[in-house]
């Protein structure tokens, strides 16, 4: 490929800012098509964001043939549906996280890929991002020695309308779409960042429940994990907490120190040293947060460089996520 021509399969939410314009700003790369069940809502994406052509079917989409290479950002219910349907047609996918709904799923999206040879990327673009990777450089580097304990928090409120029973609640809380609930939609992120930061899981066990009954997903769940290289992690999720209980925090302890970051809010590193030295990073996000991953993307399929985020890193985050929620194969 010397161009890579982009179309969308869910043009929702999640492509208007976080990436759908990042395709058209990475070089040799542009977005020529969009698809959205909802012609309306299809044709009115693609005029605001200047594309030239929009489908409210999948398969036109696919078989559109100035489209070389197909990003898949619908629920996680379709992502395995529609992966294989793009690499059938002989085209390289792009799909979001979490990769599929389930380990399963997603072995069959790596079969096909080797099958037919086409390349299967994962939206797990924490990996590329520069506040990410200070963190990586900085564990590698062992500025806080060996690392010991991972201890991480994600306590959320409730969101409103899952309060009222006569609003929709989110296809992210109906865990025959989501896979889950925020936790699968949430913690895959972080669990596949501490893969590609401390490497490969030896155990893990975990307890998901739901206590409040608000909807048909877990919104509680207890994870303990031991990593291959020794490191210990304890992480908890809750989203049910009241506002003033609400954190988003990971604290690694090592042998000489503790980091402490956030996965999703303020993009600040917290450097402790074991003298009692503070240091401070700030490393804020780019305007399009998947734009670096989709910068390596697309330098993956030009065959001038390489992406950490693939299908065979991607099943990783789910299969943690099964173990932990007890969820059969």
């Amino acid at each position: 490929m010397k161009q890579i021509n982009w179309g969308i399969i869910g043009c929702g939410d999640v492509t208007e800012v976080k990436s759908g314009p990042a395709f058209n700003k990475v070089e040799h790369s542009r977005l020529v098509a969009v698809m959205r069940r909802d012609a309306a809502k299809a044709e009115d994406y693609a005029l605001r964001h200047h594309v030239e052509r929009w489908y409210s079917d999948a398969g036109q989409l696919i078989n559109d043939p100035e489209v070389n290479a197909v990003y898949v950002a619908t629920p996680p219910n379709t992502h395995a549906e529609y992966a294989i349907r793009v690499m059938r047609a002989g085209k390289p996918v792009y799909v979001e996280k979490p990769m599929a709904m389930n380990e399963a799923e997603c072995r069959e999206m790596i079969r096909v890929s080797k099958e037919t040879g086409q390349r299967l990327y994962v939206a797990y673009y924490r990996r590329a991002l520069p506040y990410f990777i200070k963190i990586k450089e900085l564990i590698d580097a062992k500025v806080i020695g060996d690392v010991r304990l991972v201890d991480l928090k994600l306590h959320h409120p409730f969101k409103p309308e899952e309060l009222h029973p006569e609003l929709q609640k989110g296809w992210r809380v109906d865990p025959g779409i989501s896979g889950g609930g925020h936790f699968h939609d949430l913690a895959s992120h972080q669990l596949d960042f501490l893969l590609y930061l401390l490497g490969p899981v030896k155990q893990v066990k975990g307890i998901s429940v739901n206590q409040a009954g608000l909807y048909a997903a877990d919104d509680v769940t207890i994870a303990v994990m031991e990593f291959e290289s020794g490191a210990v992690f304890t992480g908890s999720w809750c989203f049910t907490v009241p506002q003033s209980e609400a954190i988003d925090q990971a604290e690694i302890i090592g042998s000489k120190g503790k980091l402490t970051f956030s996965t999703f809010g303020k993009p600040v590193i917290t450097i402790e040293k074991e003298n009692g030295q503070v240091e401070r990073l700030e490393i804020p996000y780019p305007q399009h947060v998947q734009h670096p991953n989709i910068t390596l993307v697309v330098q993956s399929l030009l065959g001038i460089g390489e992406t950490p985020s693939n299908g065979e890193t991607g099943i990783e985050a789910t299969i943690l996520m099964d173990r932990i929620t007890a969820k059969q194969k």
